[in-house]
């Protein structure tokens, strides 16, 4: 391989001592399990993070402003959903040593595979968009241009990934993240009203179709097609297998939780203050979104908390949509698709990953709407739902051996799961954006 960054080695340590020899000591296997969590942990966490994204927090902040705490119980319901879906995307990977796509293919053949990655396309272009436009906003809190807040973010991903190990773009990518949490600082600080938010809670106006398409765009916000992708091409990436599956479910589920505590804290944030002052709950940009909730926290601290949760979030987003594109594509059309290469070795991951980004960044440069767009992006992922969770369900049933493979009560409770998630994705993005349209 290249000499440079780009030489690396398994990034997955062995638990042994030097010389693959036991490690010494009453602590030794403490320190062992430990050591091989920290390895193990992370593909979920970034997944989820990523998950809470800048289009799936504009969907929650308009959620919020416009119908105060009704979508909160949604929120909760979707975390089981969630780890539902990725878990099966995890243990499909960790067994089969496939990812998404190229299972697909296997199983159903080429056409089918490119359908798949077509919606896969789709939703990526609409994301990477959705998620710079999102860091453009941020920029434009501090007075900087998006053309120029476009080349900064554009240059520091792809010197991160052209160079950077999978291990160390992970880690890099959950520090973005991790600012998230920024957003459950500022739910707290807003102050909810317990009386309101219950009242709110049993009121949910099911025949409104802007009520149901705000249903389907947060149904759409957490359940995204690159995720399934990238999730199950991750765990390989690292080179993780079977044995790692108890540590993978466990870094799923606690991903799930902590992104839709998030999108929760984000509509409480917006509902507390846009929904309660009863003000125009139309939201158009980011800085609007931003100068409506920071007042909490203050001017200065409340725009650099808000600044933080939206940039860690667009950051680790951009950075795992672009990768799900380029492995997706990857995996049908056959060229070589990892970090572990060097870009002289797998010019086409590069490439496709490259061109993504830069031809987005170029677009939101130019002017976007971002709140219309985000939304109009959470909508179409819902209405997608039928060919991404179909051909996931499928694959567990009939790609695993049998003692992983779907099967049971088991079975048919994630099959009744999905098939009633999909209709209802489908049937409020239909019927809110068309019929209530």
């Amino acid at each position: 391989m290249t000499a440079g960054l780009k030489d690396r080695v398994s990034p997955v340590a062995e638990p042994s001592g030097a010389a693959g020899q036991p490690a010494r000591g009453a602590g030794a296997p403490n320190l062992q399990r430990a050591r091989h969590w920290l390895m193990v942990v992370g593909p979920g966490l970034l997944v989820m993070l990523a998950d809470t994204d800048a289009g799936s927090l504009i969907t929650a902040a308009q959620s919020g402003a416009q119908w105060g705490y009704r979508l909160l119980t949604l929120q909760l319901v979707l975390v089981p959903v969630l780890f539902i879906v990725q878990e099966l995307s995890v243990r499909l990977g960790l067994v089969t040593g496939r990812g998404h796509g190229e299972l697909i293919k296997e199983r159903f053949g080429t056409s089918w595979a490119w359908l798949s990655v077509s919606t896969l396309l789709l939703c990526c272009i609409g994301a990477i968009v959705t998620e710079l436009s999102g860091l453009a906003g941020v920029g434009s809190l501090f007075g900087v241009p998006p053309w120029l807040t476009m080349i900064l973010i554009v240059g520091l991903i792809l010197v991160m990934v052209w160079t950077g190990s999978y291990l160390q773009v992970e880690r890099v990518a959950i520090v973005f993240g991790l600012f998230e949490l920024a957003f459950l600082v500022v739910a707290w600080q807003a102050r909810a009203r317990a009386g309101q938010l219950f009242s709110e809670l049993a009121d949910l106006p099911i025949g409104n179709t802007n009520f149901l398409y705000l249903i389907a765009a947060n149904l759409g916000a957490v359940i995204m097609p690159w995720m399934i992708f990238y999730q199950q091409s991750a765990v390989l990436d690292k080179h993780l297998g079977p044995n790692d599956l108890r540590v993978s479910r466990i870094d799923t589920g606690v991903g799930a939780f902590v992104t839709q505590a998030i999108m929760a804290a984000v509509i409480v944030a917006t509902a507390a203050t846009i929904h309660r002052a009863g003000e125009n709950a139309s939201l158009n940009d980011v800085p609007q979104i931003a100068h409506a909730i920071i007042p909490f926290l203050g001017e200065t601290v409340g725009r650099t908390v808000f600044a933080a949760g939206m940039a860690g979030a667009a950051l680790v987003a951009t950075v795992v949509v672009c990768l799900a594109a380029a492995w997706g594509v990857g995996e049908v059309a056959g060229y070589k698709r990892s970090l572990d290469h060097h870009p002289r070795e797998a010019p086409w991951f590069y490439t496709v990953f490259s061109l993504c980004l830069v031809a987005s960044g170029v677009l939101v440069a130019s002017g976007v709407n971002l709140v219309t767009l985000s939304i109009g992006v959470e909508v179409m992922n819902a209405a997608l739902l039928p060919i991404v969770l179909g051909f996931l369900f499928l694959l567990a049933v009939r790609a695993l051996p049998d003692a992983y493979r779907l099967r049971g009560i088991y079975k048919w409770v994630v099959g009744a799961v999905m098939g009633v998630t999909a209709l209802v994705g489908v049937c409020a993005a239909i019927y809110g954006a068309f019929v209530g349209g």
